[in-house]
């Protein structure tokens, strides 16, 4: 019984369970579309609280972290990514999901992951918030540029953006006061799981259609999101190997530069862009979780 309860409450099955809710339940998610990003800020609020206020000071050092944090999520693996998704995509609106995954922040696993990997945890938490708080800015400059024609202004993603990252960002401080963390930290993966995996639901039940009927967009968004995962972050494993960047930091610059919030993309594509703009994100996700997998069984092979 406890080995049971210990799978329903593991991250990887959480997820995985969700992709195939949606895909045989996936009438039902339409009655929660309309709450995905309620869910989502409650889940950012949680899992924003692994960002420690400690760590932000002092304040000369966070620039170098966030700097390089805001670097690779954004122009590195932006760069690479859209100009697959440009040739690739056979859509408009999906070529859009791609774009907000790019306009998205990092995923807050890179933290946890970061110590899970034996990278340099403190580096990742700056990295992570200097990320966050560039997200503000470049995610309406980013649409803006690339969804010309769409009834989508700057300013309303601005706002977006202020709800969804901002606001969690400050509330989660609150959740860190002492007497309210111990409540907390025994239900924060919980939620933030199962408000993930809540928002996943929803993105595939949506456009379980286009997955049975359509595989090749299946087959190009993972193309390029592949791209965006296991080869860049191979690659730059490779080059900060042969520039004597240690493996510390060199970990924990690759979460920086592969691993964005999936949970986010999918509410603000769906929020701005409609269902088909969701796919992508709704792939990075599971692309994502095999990444991470990866990661750590290759660190277990060379422990052995």
């Amino acid at each position: 019984m406890r080995f049971l309860h210990k799978i329903i409450l593991n991250r990887n099955f959480i997820l995985v369970f969700a992709v195939i809710m949606g895909m045989t339940l996936g009438d039902y998610a339409i009655h929660i579309k309309d709450y995905t990003i309620y869910i989502l800020a409650i889940t950012m609020v949680f899992s924003t609280t692994g960002i420690d206020s400690k760590a932000l000071l002092p304040v000369k050092k966070l620039f170098k972290p966030m700097l390089v944090g805001t670097f690779l999520n954004y122009f590195v693996f932006g760069l690479i990514v859209l100009v697959l998704a440009w040739f690739l995509m056979p859509s408009k609106d999906l070529f859009l999901g791609i774009v907000v995954i790019v306009a998205a922040p990092p995923g807050v696993a890179v933290i946890p992951f970061s110590g899970i990997l034996k990278g340099d945890i403190e580096y990742s938490i700056l990295g992570v918030f200097g990320a966050f708080l560039a997200s503000i800015i470049i995610a309406p400059v980013l649409v803006e540029v690339f969804a010309n024609g769409a009834s989508i202004s700057a300013w309303s993603l601005f706002i977006l953006m202020i709800k969804l990252v901002l606001i969690p960002l400050i509330a989660s401080r609150l959740l860190l006061y002492k007497p309210i963390f111990k409540y907390v930290a025994k239900i924060r993966g919980k939620v933030v799981d199962w408000g993930f995996a809540i928002i996943i639901f929803t993105a595939v039940g949506m456009n379980r259609d286009v997955f049975f009927s359509d595989p090749k967009i299946l087959i190009l968004a993972s193309i390029v999101l592949l791209t965006g995962t296991f080869v860049i972050g191979s690659l730059y494993e490779l080059l900060s190997k042969k520039t004597g960047v240690k493996y510390e930091r060199s970990i924990t610059q690759v979460l920086l530069l592969t691993i964005k919030s999936s949970g986010f993309s999918v509410v603000t594509a769906m929020t701005l862009f409609g269902k088909e703009a969701a796919i992508p994100s709704a792939i990075l996700a599971v692309i994502v979780l095999l990444y991470l997998l990866f990661l750590s069984i290759r660190l277990e092979f060379k422990k052995t």
